[in-house]
């Protein structure tokens, strides 16, 4: 006997208890106390949050832009062929408003693609040795895009995708 099928010997007993058994009754338990309409409203939440409170920081009141946000684009930022001023005003409307869409769940997958293309953009452009983070919201955002906002979402009350 080799010594794959005595590893998977050792994993499945033939009573059905081995270690691979017991795994499998595990996530299975896991899929139907998790479900993807509970993850993909934690992920457009938290993916939300970050990018809305981004967005703030950029106006005062009602989408005026602070000084402080044209400077930015003019000095860290520094995105190749868009100016400052109108990079700046795209980065705060959306920066606002595919966050409110991804609380409410309407257009899921538009404006998860949105803040996809928005996180590319900032790691190739503005902080390249950012990586994890934005990998790590790019995985939200990648999840969001292939799977839709789950039944918790306006986009399931409409039936679209």
């Amino acid at each position: 006997m080799n010594s794959n099928a005595t590893a998977s010997n050792a994993l499945a007993s033939s009573d059905g208890r081995g270690l691979r058994a017991h795994w499998n009754l595990l996530a299975s338990w896991l899929t139907r106390i998790v479900p993807h309409d509970l993850l993909a409203l934690a992920a457009r939440m938290s993916i939300a949050a970050i990018f809305f409170l981004s967005g703030r920081t950029k106006v005062t009141g009602f989408l005026t832009l602070t000084d402080s946000a044209y400077e930015l684009f003019r000095t860290e930022y520094k995105l190749p062929l868009v100016p400052p001023e109108i990079a700046a005003h795209l980065a705060a409307y959306a920066e606002h408003l595919f966050p409110v869409l991804l609380v409410l769940g309407l257009f899921t997958r538009l404006s998860a693609l949105a803040l996809l293309g928005m996180t590319l953009v900032i790691q190739v452009f503005v902080y390249p040795d950012a990586w994890p983070t934005h990998l790590s919201w790019a995985a939200l955002l990648l999840y969001l895009l292939g799977r839709g906002g789950g039944a918790l979402s306006i986009d399931r009350l409409l039936r679209i995708s």
